[in-house]
């Protein structure tokens, strides 16, 4: 069959699908739209630390300035060891899941994914989820020459990442505290070691990409482990990003599309978190819900039919973070973690 490649494993045929579905889940409940956006939502603010946007860019400066993060290289390592030594600063109880994954064409990638949790022994716990690695290849730069360099992924990659350090830092250091809840955070690995577009031509090869989730999710960390539900961060730092309602979040998860996407628009973030539906992607999240059977969504940078004019290219750079949007997308997921833990701590009343 004659796949057409549209981006990380979707295929145009799946767009008629992935539309219909969308369709049937906004008739079928009670969901956020267009129609709607008028609405206050009906959430209370609790009082939560203030998300440093600078810290947060700083983290992923970082990350760029070791170079590509690419299984089986120095920067890679390297930037394994900076994640694992952040959180232990920061005092979560950090472990690396070490595996060897299988890619597209037969590479085998030492692999790592970065575990930490806050507050281990509750029961109720958040899943926080973004990939660290970068993509081996410029496979969409108008730069044919280039194409098999390997990007700096500040957004693809970095961003994600950045925004839950500074997560993990500001709630280690918050006098509040959250008490009530577990947070755990992983940062997958080879996520984006996927099969390159001018190869898919020739054999497409199936669940390519998102290698370290789906490990994970069949190798937990903890015997038994499951979640409350997940939110995956991925490309969350490009100037003027709009995050839609993605379509596997809305299938496996519209309750918490719901609340992340309620909670920006009280915070007066609605024009990053709009209330319009695309494609189904095939991203992390998607191995989380199928696989280890925790409802988690995505946070993704995605609009008419693409990504980005920077992604998979080398103009995924500091040049196009933003802070505004990183402020946005960081104070919207600390503001649902302590609304979270004042729920539960009334529930225990």
């Amino acid at each position: 069959m004659n796949f057409i490649p549209l981006v990380k494993g979707i295929r145009l045929r799946n767009l008629l699908i992935s539309s219909i579905l969308l369709f049937i889940v906004f008739a079928c409940k009670e969901t956020p739209t267009e129609s709607n956006t008028a609405e206050e939502p009906r959430i209370t603010l609790q009082p939560i630390p203030e998300f440093n946007p600078d810290t947060a860019y700083r983290f992923i400066e970082q990350q760029v300035a070791l170079g590509p993060r690419v299984p089986n290289t120095e920067p890679h390592r390297k930037a394994a060891e900076m994640f694992l030594a952040t959180f232990r600063r920061y005092g979560w109880e950090v472990q690396s899941q070490d595996f060897e994954a299988i890619a597209y064409n037969g590479t085998i990638l030492k692999s790592r994914n970065i575990i930490a949790s806050y507050n281990p022994e509750a029961k109720r716990r958040i899943l926080l989820g973004a990939h660290w690695d970068t993509r081996p290849y410029a496979d969409m730069d108008e730069d044919k020459s280039r194409r098999r360099e390997p990007i700096n992924g500040a957004n693809d990659g970095g961003s994600g990442t950045g925004v839950l350090l500074e997560v993990a830092r500001v709630i280690a250091q918050d006098s509040l505290k959250i008490k009530n809840i577990g947070i755990d955070i992983i940062l997958f690995d080879s996520e984006d070691y996927g099969q390159p577009e001018d190869e898919q031509q020739v054999a497409f090869k199936k669940d390519s990409w998102c290698l370290g989730s789906q490990y994970w999710a069949k190798n937990k960390h903890k015997e038994g482990y499951s979640a409350y539900y997940g939110i995956l961060l991925d490309m969350v730092g490009a100037a003027n990003a709009r995050f839609l309602l993605e379509g596997h979040s809305m299938e496996y998860a519209p309750t918490v599309v719901k609340k992340v996407w309620d909670t920006a628009q009280k915070l007066g973030f609605g024009k990053y978190f709009v209330y319009e539906s695309t494609a189904s992607l095939i991203d992390d999240h998607l191995y989380v819900n199928q696989l280890a059977g925790i409802p988690m969504i995505d946070i993704i940078q995605y609009e008419n039919g693409a990504f980005g004019s920077f992604w998979h290219t080398h103009n995924d750079n500091m040049d196009i973070i933003s802070k505004e949007t990183l402020y946005a997308v960081g104070k919207t997921i600390l503001q649902v973690l302590y609304n979270e833990d004042y729920e539960a701590a009334a529930a225990q009343q």
